[in-house]
C-alpha cells in the first residue's frame, strides 16, 4: 500500500472512516505518512491534527478509539478509507458520528446476527437465545420446523393478520440454527447469488 503524499503541499492526505459493521461514514480526517504509519502499527485510527500541529490519535482524550479492521488505498493513491470499529460516540459534539448520523446499520438482519452470534459466545443466563443454544442442534431445529408450520398456517388464514410475526418468528429461528452450524448468513446468500447465474 503506497500513499502519494507528495501530491499534497502540505504532504496530508484525506482519511475516510467507516464503521466497519455499520458500513456509516463516521468521520474524515488528514494523515501524513508518519500518521498512517502509526496507525498501522497501534491498530488505532490516528490523525494528523492541523489546529494541534501533532499527530492525534482519535480517541485520546475521549477514550472513543477506533479499532482498525482494514485499511485502503483509493485508485489514485491519494485518499485513504479506513475500517474502524469504533469504541463511542465519534464527534466530539457527542454524535454517533462527525454527519451527525445515528451509527447504525442500514442492514437489520445482519445487526440481528451479530448479537445471536455474541449470544452464543457470551450465553447470558436470562436470554432466549443462549438458552436455545444451550439446549443443542436438535431442540433448535425443531423450532425452525414449527415456525416454518405456523408460517403456513398464518399464509393460508383469512385474515393473515399473524402471518409477519410468524414470518419473523421463523427468520429469527433460522438465524440461530445457522449460527449453531457455525454459517454465517453471507455464505447463504453466496450460493443464492450464485444460483442467479
Amino acid at each position: 500500500m503506497k500513499v502519494d503524499f507528495a501530491k499534497f503541499a502540505d504532504k496530508l492526505a484525506p482519511a475516510i472512516v467507516q464503521d466497519a459493521r455499520t458500513g456509516k461514514v463516521l468521520m474524515l480526517g488528514y494523515m501524513n505518512a508518519a500518521a498512517l504509519k502509526k496507525t498501522r502499527i497501534s491498530k488505532r485510527v490516528t490523525f494528523y491534527s492541523r489546529s494541534k500541529n501533532r499527530l492525534w490519535t482519535k480517541g485520546e482524550t475521549s477514550g472513543n478509539f477506533m479499532a482498525v479492521e482494514e485499511i485502503r488505498v483509493d485508485c489514485d493513491a491519494d485518499a485513504l478509507l479506513i475500517k474502524a470499529n469504533p469504541a463511542g460516540a465519534i464527534c466530539h459534539t457527542g454524535a454517533d458520528t462527525c454527519f451527525n448520523e445515528k451509527n447504525e446499520s442500514d442492514n437489520f438482519l445482519s445487526e440481528l446476527e451479530q448479537i445471536i452470534w455474541a449470544r452464543k459466545s457470551d450465553a447470558p443466563g436470562d436470554s432466549y437465545t443462549a438458552k436455545l443454544f444451550t439446549k443443542g442442534l436438535s431442540k433448535i431445529s425443531q423450532k425452525v420446523g414449527e415456525e416454518a408450520v405456523e408460517v403456513v398456517i398464518a399464509a393460508l388464514a383469512e385474515p393473515d393478520v399473524n402471518f409477519k410475526n410468524e414470518v419473523s418468528d421463523l427468520l429469527y429461528h433460522l438465524l440461530v440454527l445457522l449460527a449453531a452450524k457455525e454459517t454465517k448468513l453471507a455464505e447463504v446468500l453466496k450460493v443464492l447469488q450464485e444460483r442467479k447465474k
